[in-house]
């Protein structure tokens, strides 16, 4: 009989092949050209960033997350990955991938999320009060998924991706759009809110705000917090991790991430 721990020790086996793998990659990448900004990402926090993947360069932000939504629905993401590809300095492809293990009213479902195919494009660059903004679309596709996990309909999302410069080491990111689940008309309006401090060149942290709010139902609102390393010019780890604030959103969730950018 197969038991919840089973899948999470599938799920950390997995963790540790996949770090080793990327491991490899990092030491592979010595020849990747320094002359690039360092590596912006739209992981660990909930707020997406409005930076666009350099032209011809490949980007992957992958992560491992534990989510405790309550003692009846749990959730481990093994991994969660956004590919990423720069067109050119104002428009990136975009694609989402999430493989899941769900424990359900003591019942274990595990399967691929629908697959989800997206863009960003910049908008505006920052001047005085006005932020840095870009606007991001995805589609989720239910044929591109396993049958636990599989949608009625297609289902869009988008957002404008905001950011303020406030000082050398700070600054202020935002988000505000909306997501459909594929299953109803309803639209799910969202918003982020990060405040985000650069220690040194290498080490960062961030605090956010966010939440989602259902066109008639009660909104849901929560709170997280993480930390980011960069490894490399084109590498970046992360840690995060964050709780409910309203009792109808998941009580806690922990994840544990890996970026790296690439040239064709």
């Amino acid at each position: 009989m197969i038991t919840f721990k089973n899948y999470r020790m599938v799920a950390l086996r997995f963790l540790l092949k996949y770090f080793r793998f990327f491991l490899f990659l990092s030491i592979s990448s010595n020849t990747i050209a320094q002359h690039l900004p360092s590596i912006q990402t739209d992981r660990p926090d909930q707020t997406e960033c409005p930076y666009i993947v350099p032209a011809k360069h490949f980007q992957l932000e992958s992560g491992f997350n534990y989510e405790y939504v309550n003692k009846d629905k749990q959730n481990y993401i093994h991994p969660t990955a956004l590919w990423k590809y720069g067109i050119n300095n104002h428009f990136e492809l975009r694609l989402i991938t999430e493989s899941v293990s769900s424990r359900i009213n003591k019942i274990n479902i595990s399967g691929i999320l629908p697959v989800e195919l997206g863009f960003k494009v910049a908008l505006m660059e920052e001047k005085g009060i006005l932020p840095k903004t870009s606007f991001i679309s995805h589609l989720s596709i239910p044929q591109i998924s396993s049958k636990a996990f599989r949608t009625t309909y297609f289902a869009p999302n988008f957002r404008f991706t905001m950011l303020h410069s406030l000082s050398d080491h700070l600054s202020l990111s935002y988000n505000l759009g909306a997501e459909w689940d594929g299953e109803n008309p309803e639209p799910i309006f969202i918003y982020t809110f990060a405040p985000a401090y650069s220690f040194t060149d290498r080490l960062g942290a961030y605090i956010e705000l966010y939440g989602f709010a259902p066109q008639q139902q009660r909104a849901n609102h929560r709170a997280d917090g993480g930390i980011t390393y960069l490894v490399k010019n084109n590498i970046q780890l992360d840690i995060s991790g964050g709780f409910r604030i309203t009792d109808n959103a998941p009580e806690f969730y922990g994840a544990l991430g890996f970026s790296i950018r690439l040239p064709k």
